[in-house]
């Protein structure tokens, strides 16, 4: 008992506060649900909510972004929980952090949803580029933060991306404006190397895409809203063993393993980085390189909470961030996950509501596995062109190529060369026409 109380006591406390600025959107979670979501992100951070704070606001104030009377409502409701930490659910700009620290006091930590996320992301990079892309977005964050809240790299050095100074990498305080400017030419610095070095690890990256479709086996990715359950879905269809975990962000690095469909048919499929609404922009732009993998997939496949509350919002924000980051036009199948926690009425009225073509499975059960696998094969097929050719026995190369790539339905030895049927990528017509066959009737 002792060393769980001693363990309560060193954990960092922290107080949620969300706004909502004009009237409500739509198209994204409500005040509540976002509050929420921010909670689970402190947990995952390691921070204990003890308290929140909400406003109705017209405009963000350009100082506080909250109006004054609640910035010293906070600041009364800091001191009275005795917390470290204030979140705000909305990026801060520097001056309304700098506003905000000079109201609240410079013992309390002000930080917000962005500085939460890096740093839940510092904590589960694992591989080096993945480290590397954390550390520059850490770094572009703060660079404009070190008025009131500097720090030194050596505190970073060889952790590609670490925690410096606790979550939002706030804590030391700077003997004076000389030091801000040192530090200042150091992160400049730090930030071209960490560019220059993931230049290298990015070039390295294309050539491996390159050289995967060589082997021209079609690319699945696997995208979603965090804690969707992408991985254990990943390790129950190709036994991957990647960490899963119930809390955001549980993976970061994308893994890909290779998968046999049904009808014998070899894929890649690949487990990427979950979304979440409010993504920071200097995530999106870091991580550029990495979510290639996503725009340069065959077919996604959007693995969406069933069991969420807010399942539709949260497929909404992942749509949305698809068109950002230059994957809309992928080919998607959207797969309802996690029904094993449904009962029977809320999976009919799910089924009802959803796209006919949507899948309905459970990743921990293995239930609707069949239908997936099935669904995926169809639609790479929906993107291969059915074709009979007559082969020149010479002519393996092309055989091969139309069973690596290719779904073969017939195959026939003739006095003339191989006759073959079934379905090819469209990108290869081209190479097989010169043998092309009228389809039978």
């Amino acid at each position: 008992m002792k060393e769980s109380y001693s363990n309560v006591l060193e954990k960092e406390t922290g107080i949620l506060v969300g706004a909502q600025v004009g009237p409500p959107n739509g198209q994204s979670l409500s005040l509540e649900d976002s509050l929420a979501e921010l909670e689970l992100l402190a947990e995952t951070a390691g921070v204990e909510v003890v308290g929140t704070l909400t406003q109705q606001l017209e405009t963000i104030n350009p100082r506080t972004f909250i109006g004054s009377g609640k910035v010293e409502e906070l600041k009364l409701l800091a001191n009275e929980l005795g917390v470290n930490m204030v979140i705000f659910d909305d990026e801060l700009s520097p001056r309304h952090q700098r506003e905000l620290e000079g109201i609240i006091g410079e013992s309390i930590k002000i930080i917000d949803r962005t500085a939460l996320i890096l740093d839940i992301f510092a904590q589960h990079a694992r591989t080096y580029e993945g480290m590397l892309q954390v550390e520059l977005a850490q770094l572009e964050y703060r660079l404009p933060r070190l008025t009131h809240a500097w720090i030194h790299l050596e505190r970073q050095a060889g952790g590609g991306g670490g925690r410096a100074g606790g979550v939002g990498g706030v804590g030391l305080r700077g003997p004076g404006e000389k030091q801000l400017e040192l530090d200042r030419r150091e992160i400049k610095k730090r930030i071209s190397r960490i560019k220059d070095e993931l230049k290298k690890v990015q070039e390295q990256r294309s050539q491996h895409r390159a050289h995967r479709r060589k082997t021209n086996i079609p690319v699945v990715a696997l995208v979603g809203y965090t804690n969707a359950g992408k991985s254990t879905l990943m390790n129950s269809l190709t036994h991957a063993g990647i960490y899963v975990a119930d809390q955001l962000f549980a993976t970061l690095d994308p893994t890909t393993r290779q998968l046999e469909l049904p009808s014998g048919q070899a894929v890649l499929l690949t487990d990427t980085v979950g979304f979440i609404q409010k993504l920071p922009t200097q995530l999106i732009a870091a991580f550029r390189a990495t979510l290639e993998e996503i725009t340069e997939a065959d077919l996604l496949v959007h693995i969406v909470d069933a069991s969420h509350e807010n399942a539709i919002e949260q497929q909404r924000t992942v749509l949305g961030t698809l068109d950002e980051i230059g994957a809309g036009d992928v080919p998607i199948l959207t797969v309802f996950n996690k029904i094993d926690l449904l009962d029977e009425p809320a999976r009919e009225e799910m089924r009802h509501n959803a796209d006919p073509q949507a899948i309905f499975i459970s990743a921990k059960t293995g239930e609707g596995f069949e239908a997936l696998l099935a669904a995926i094969e169809r639609e790479l097929i929906s993107q291969y062109t059915q074709i009979t050719v007559m082969l020149p026995f010479e002519q393996g190369q092309l055989r091969s190529l139309f069973h690596e790539r290719g779904k073969v339905q017939r195959t026939e030895s003739t006095a003339d060369g191989i006759r073959m049927s079934g379905y090819i990528p469209k990108e290869l017509v081209s190479l097989f026409a010169p043998y092309q066959l009228k389809r039978e009737k």
